[in-house]
């Protein structure tokens, strides 16, 4: 009989669900599940970004886009977009709540806060459209 309900014991741990994060009550929505990208900046044959960026699945994130008006610049990159849930975009004071996004666009200087949670593992890219320049490109990695 011992042996049975060790048994039983030992199949009941296996079994339980793995908990791998206690964010409490708001979920992943929890603000100690949050965290800040550098920004990322659109001006005419500038760099995007200064690194690749590496991101966890299950994190949300905010990245500010900085566009300083030199040009008609936009950024896409529907794989990623694909690959993230988008909470909110912030224009002005803004909120938009989009059912997803494939590129967004700056026809004058402004910001643009897009809140995000990484979820789908892979390597992905934003890029300027048109461009093939290394410059104009940031390599994402969502681990």
């Amino acid at each position: 009989m011992k042996k049975l309900i060790g048994l039983f014991m030992s199949l009941s741990i296996l079994s339980a669900p793995a908990v791998a994060h206690d964010f409490g009550f708001a979920g992943i929505l929890d603000k100690s599940n949050r965290e800040e990208l550098p920004d990322l900046i659109l001006s005419s044959g500038k760099p995007i970004a200064d690194a690749p960026l590496v991101l966890k699945s299950g994190t949300m994130y905010e990245v500010e886009i900085v566009s300083d008006g030199s040009a008609e610049l936009a950024l896409e990159g529907p794989g990623f977009f694909r690959a993230i849930w988008v909470n909110e975009v912030v224009i002005n004071g803004l909120e938009v709540r989009p059912f997803g996004l494939e590129s967004v666009e700056f026809d004058d200087a402004g910001t643009m806060e897009i809140e995000f949670l990484a979820i789908k593992p892979g390597r992905y890219f934003l890029r300027q459209p048109g461009s093939t320049g290394e410059n104009q490109r940031v390599e994402i990695t969502i681990q």
